[in-house]
């Protein structure tokens, strides 16, 4: 009888990780397209949500994460031979399937409750699933404030006889049922962006457009991109980040649009980005990951290599998709195939962490803190998508494929 009990005794110690880790799987909550469709993954199961094949771009969840946003392309209703973006909604437990708009675009949800914003050529928009709200024109780019309390949106400079002027960022704050709004004016100027801005006097571009707004985490700093004429865009844009009072301006290096966005760290006003010019069909090459520290910086690509895309694993801790430098070729065989690197930031120890066979290439990497693993994309190319999901631990230890034909994928992770 008491070698039972202490056989019991020592199951019950050894049992505690695994179901732990049982439990932590089942909260994976994720989003995800496959072949121009939008599914669900809920824990390991996988859930069709659309049969339409004409989802794209990424699908957004709500702040409580029982709501996903999307958008359907659509032959235009208005337009002979062009298409629109239809703005949908998803209730994730009803099963719920909700049209918002016939053609918007940059969805986004608001930070407090179910309330969906979007632009409609120009004209910034909020969605409560019932009826919409006309809350700005002459919008560019947006994002909410912090508190839901309204948006910070800019919009473009124009062509004048004497050039282009600059993009104009503003506040605009919303009422709590969006009634009353005042749809020209009830705007407050945040900052006039300088006609051109550049890293030096012989690097300088036009700063017509202003988007990709990202408050830091203390919400002090904001970060945004500052693009030229679209033609332009592809090749040069500015990363830019100014102070909540739109008082300190500052121009901190050339990004591009084709690779990983600027991120802030976790939980410190601490901005990492992949710097450099060029589009990628220049070259696989001169693309290098950069942390701003506000005020210090740093660099932590090596010679020779250049990053494509990254994710933060922790305030100390990034996962960069690395790539040996080479010439463009239009042959998609002859490309680089990216591996990923574990970086320390304290003190720059760099360490592979995944080897994909030949022909395949690890793109997309990003940190799941709901079970604690890094995912990733395995594919073929870097212009083509579509590849399998794969996961391990945070070190690359333990990888193993876990979902097949993923174009992109989103998971919630409450706040």
């Amino acid at each position: 009888m008491y070698r039972s009990i202490i056989i019991t005794l020592i199951l019950c110690l050894l049992c505690p990780p695994l179901t732990y880790f049982a439990e932590k799987q089942e909260t994976v909550k994720a989003s995800f397209l496959r072949a121009g469709d939008l599914w669900l993954l809920q824990g390991d199961k996988e859930i069709q949500i659309t049969n339409s094949k004409n989802v794209y771009e990424k699908p957004l969840w709500s702040h409580d994460g029982k709501w996903l946003v999307y958008q359907l392309s659509t032959p235009s209703e208005f337009t002979q031979n062009e298409n629109q973006s239809e703005v949908w909604v998803y209730h994730i437990e009803t099963q719920e399937k909700k049209k918002l708009f016939y053609d918007g675009h940059a969805p986004t949800w608001s930070p407090t409750k179910n309330v969906v914003s979007f632009n409609s050529n120009g004209i910034l928009n909020i969605s409560d699933f019932t009826k919409f709200y006309n809350i700005a024109t002459g919008v560019d780019g947006y994002t909410w404030l912090p508190d839901g309390s309204g948006f910070l949106l800019s919009t473009p400079g124009v062509l004048r006889p004497d050039g282009w002027s600059s993009a104009t960022i503003y506040t605009k704050k919303v009422n709590e049922n969006y009634s009353d709004i005042v749809l020209f004016g009830g705007v407050e100027e945040f900052f006039q962006l300088p006609r051109e801005i550049g890293t030096t006097k012989d690097n300088q571009l036009i700063a017509v457009y202003a988007d990709e707004f990202e408050y830091s985490p203390s919400e002090k700093w904001i970060s945004f991109i500052v693009s030229p004429t679209a033609s332009w865009s592809m090749d040069s844009n500015m990363l830019c980040v100014i102070d909540r009072d739109g008082k300190n301006f500052e121009v901190l290096d050339e990004v591009i649009f084709g690779v990983g966005k600027p991120k802030w760290a976790p939980s410190t006003d601490t901005l990492a980005f992949i710097a450099g010019g060029g589009r990628i069909v220049f070259g696989f090459k001169n693309k290098d990951i950069k942390v701003r520290e506000m005020p210090a910086s740093g660099s932590y690509t090596p010679a020779n290599y250049a990053d494509l895309d990254f994710d933060w694993l922790s305030n100390e801790e990034i996962v960069a998709s690395r790539v040996h430098e080479q010439e463009w070729n239009n042959d998609f065989a002859q490309h680089p195939r990216p591996f990923l690197v574990l970086i320390n930031l304290k003190d720059n120890k760099q360490t592979k962490i995944t080897s994909p066979p030949e022909g395949s290439g690890d793109y997309s990497p990003q940190f799941v803190p709901t079970i604690n693993k890094l995912v990733w994309i395995r594919g073929k190319s870097l212009l083509e998508r579509t590849g399998s999901l794969w996961k391990s631990n945070l070190d690359g230890s333990k990888a193993e494929k876990w979902i097949e034909n993923v174009d992109e994928i989103v998971f919630y992770n409450e706040k």
